[in-house]
């Protein structure tokens, strides 16, 4: 029996692409790049973003003002005092009695610039904060109910007569806002800090005695002092 020869069939030939071909997969691959690129730096971006929200909440829960009212209950029971010091000029803190020195009022916002403008050029207060050489300037506050200080800009607005509202326009709630104008850096509100500066300036201003009273005053409602 005759027997036909064995075919062989021939290997498959790989024909390289074209240059056409070639041109689009090296598009394709470039595009396919840059979306990786897009992508991950979508990614960053969105971490980036994340990490600054989480550094916005941990210095606002850091710079938490969390005895502002305990300080302000001090201050308003020592200004109470200061209020009845015609009728009763000497008063008994921790053991000791003292004579009420006199807290000075103002009968207009100009002359709480001059008061300002002379507790600043103190050379005793230059020499302790060096935020003292920059002047502060002081504004009637529409309305009544606080006064506060405005570190952009070095503002302290104070409630006036145009308010009809005059408690402000007093020596312990200006020296509280100068207080506030001495920080060097963005600090607590009303913390350790502040209460020192205040207490600093109380003693140094009006007189020990009424640091004294508003110290023993600020310790019995618990505010730290530093």
């Amino acid at each position: 029996m005759r027997t036909l020869p064995e075919q062989r069939v021939p290997d498959q030939v790989q024909t390289a692409p074209s240059r056409s071909d070639q041109t689009r997969l090296d598009q394709a691959r470039a595009d396919q790049v840059r979306a990786d690129q897009i992508r991950s730096g979508r990614t960053t971006a969105a971490r980036t973003r994340a990490a600054g929200r989480m550094t916005a909440r941990q210095t606002t829960q850091l710079l938490r003002d969390f005895q502002r009212s305990k300080v302000y209950e001090a201050e308003h029971l020592v200004q109470r005092i200061f209020d009845r010091s015609a009728e009763f000029p000497v008063v008994e803190v921790a053991g000791s009695h003292l004579v009420l020195p006199v807290e000075r009022r103002f009968g207009s916002i100009e002359a709480v610039q001059h008061y300002v403008d002379h507790v600043l050029a103190l050379r005793w207060v230059r020499n302790t904060w060096r935020r003292a050489s920059t002047s502060v300037t002081v504004r009637e506050r529409a309305g009544g109910a606080q006064a506060h200080y405005l570190r952009p800009g070095a503002i302290m607005a104070v409630p006036g007569h145009r308010a009809h509202s005059t408690w402000a326009l007093r020596e312990l709630v200006i020296l509280h806002e100068i207080a506030h104008h001495l920080a060097d850096t963005i600090e607590i509100a009303h913390g350790a800090a502040f209460v020192d500066r205040l207490l600093t300036l109380v003693d140094g201003v009006i007189g020990p005695e009424a640091a004294l009273l508003l110290r023993v005053n600020m310790v019995d409602v618990g505010v730290r002092v530093g």
